[in-house]
């Protein structure tokens, strides 16, 4: 079965409820969200009355829970210990953001393994591989998903050998998975036109049975740029039959595959594409009028 979704919003009055309702707006069957806002720490309260409402709505609409995904904040940067209050930060952080992730149910939170600003990339690495140790607990029902990056700026985890190392450090390493990111593993040099063969790579390197979770974006950049632009589906250098490909591969039909693609854009307002794009990956059809199809349907 096709496990589709996208990214939804969790807002402090409905929290995973209203996260729930938009995911089935969109047709989806899985999806991700932020627990608050992922540029700062302003958190709401878990409410339990509310998550026990979504896991009823889930269950009405037949989505499993496993599905689900955390996105930790992009304030977590565990790559770099040159601030010691700051690294100190992000460890405690990560660690508040599975405790939410408990309370609601969730078992993946993808995490950017973050920057090695004004170090190196070993010792980036060794500091990711070091805070995780402090993280990750062995009785945690959480498993951190670490995201595969883009290789802009001074950020860790663009080649998956950093993956690899920071696997191999880690003290339980059955709480490690992977997240892929497509446009990502392009603008990292990653032919995603030859997806079988990265998959070969990743399973003789790290295993497929770590992959978490995809991230199904196409790329405004050529392959190997570093710059980490998404683009909707169909509409980039990746292209739309390559992401079908990758979307409906067989060694990854379990796995849950997330739209990120950029909102479009009409009269000063931006739209949520998500319906039209999940239509379209249903359909196996590229829709050619996307925008358009987007900014009529939301403004009728």
């Amino acid at each position: 079965m096709l496990l589709i979704g996208s990214h939804v919003s969790f807002t402090s009055k409905e929290q995973l409820v209203g996260s729930v309702k938009e995911a089935i707006s969109y047709g989806a069957n899985s999806f991700m969200f932020y627990t608050g806002a992922p540029q700062n720490t302003k958190r709401c309260k878990i409410d339990y009355d509310l998550t026990v409402e979504a896991r009823n709505l889930l269950y009405e609409n037949n989505i499993e829970l496993k599905n689900i995904i955390v996105h930790a904040p992009y304030i977590i940067n565990l790559a770099n210990n040159k601030k010691k209050e700051n690294y100190e930060f992000a460890i405690n952080f990560l660690k508040e953001e599975i405790k939410r992730a408990e309370m609601l149910g969730i078992e993946k939170l993808v995490l950017h393994p973050g920057s090695f600003v004004n170090l190196d990339l070993e010792t980036g690495i060794n500091n990711v591989i070091n805070a995780l140790n402090e993280v990750i607990k062995p009785n945690q029902t959480v498993k951190i998903c670490l995201e595969t990056m883009a290789g802009k700026g001074s950020e860790t985890c663009y080649d998956i050998e950093h993956i690899k190392k920071i696997i191999d450090g880690v003290n339980y390493k059955d709480k490690v998975m992977v997240c892929l990111d497509t446009c990502h593993l392009n603008d990292a040099g990653y032919d995603m036109a030859s997806f079988d063969l990265f998959l070969d790579k990743f399973d003789n390197i790290i295993g497929i049975d770590k992959i978490g979770c995809v991230h199904v974006n196409d790329s405004k950049n050529p392959i190997a740029s570093h710059k980490d632009r998404h683009e909707n589906i169909g509409y980039g250098t990746i292209g739309f039959e390559s992401l079908i490909s990758i979307i409906y591969n067989k060694r990854l039909e379990k796995v849950p595959k997330i739209l990120e693609t950029p909102y479009v854009s009409s009269d000063e307002k931006t739209y949520p594409p998500y319906k039209f794009e999940i239509e379209m990956i249903r359909n196996k059809k590229f829709n050619k009028n996307l925008y358009e199809d987007v900014k009529n349907y939301y403004k009728n």
